[in-house]
């Protein structure tokens, strides 16, 4: 079973290094935020836990350069984490819901998955403001968490739902909110807009 586990994930890594050259060609937008809103209840807890957590401040700057070498990185870490980590819901882990952790113990539901992705990127030297935990909604109108990755080329997204790491314009996903690229304690809007530009076509 490792053994296959490893060879898929060096399959996965090979295809997305593959796709290098698209997503830097492809040049994909930037999300349109707008003002603060509320901290969903699962990262207000987190932060009651670990302060750290929301404590990270960052000064308005470029998003970091994407680079072969840091792609290479994200995708390395974005698919071990989807390997490691086995699915299970906070009822089934905690006996209740929302409860926003480390995937420490080897199990965890998407809010997890984010912050595991969100600690080695940062141990990686990624800075805490390009590493925004991102509530959206999918197709079928359930919740969900990502990560969202600033970049210079664009704001990719890292799902547990994916092997793929993705331009966030190129998934299926209508975005709500997201941390502060300013203060990790913060959230603010999304302004998805992709839908009206769709619209505005037709």
């Amino acid at each position: 079973m490792k053994k296959t586990r490893g060879k898929l994930l060096l399959l996965a890594m090979a295809m997305q290094l593959s796709a290098w050259g698209t997503a830097s060609a492809a040049g994909p937008a930037f999300m349109h935020t707008g003002g603060r809103t509320t901290q969903p209840v699962g990262h207000y807890e987190l932060c009651q836990k670990l302060p750290r957590e929301c404590s990270q401040r960052t000064q308005t700057q470029a998003p970091i350069e994407l680079t072969r070498k840091l792609w290479a990185r994200i995708v390395s870490i974005n698919n071990s984490v989807n390997t490691r980590v086995e699915p299970r819901t906070d009822m089934e882990q905690w006996g209740k819901e929302e409860v926003w952790s480390y995937a420490d113990s080897g199990f965890g539901d998407c809010e997890d998955y984010v912050l595991e992705k969100r600690r080695e990127l940062m141990a990686i030297g990624v800075p805490a403001g390009d590493l925004l935990m991102t509530v959206a909604r999918q197709s079928n109108g359930d919740g969900h968490a990502v990560l969202t990755v600033r970049t210079s080329l664009g704001e990719f997204i890292l799902d547990n739902l994916k092997s793929k790491v993705l331009p966030w314009t190129a998934t299926d996903y209508t975005y709500l909110k997201r941390q502060s690229s300013q203060n990790s304690g913060v959230w603010v809007t999304i302004n998805d807009g992709r839908s009206d530009a769709v619209a505005s076509v037709r």
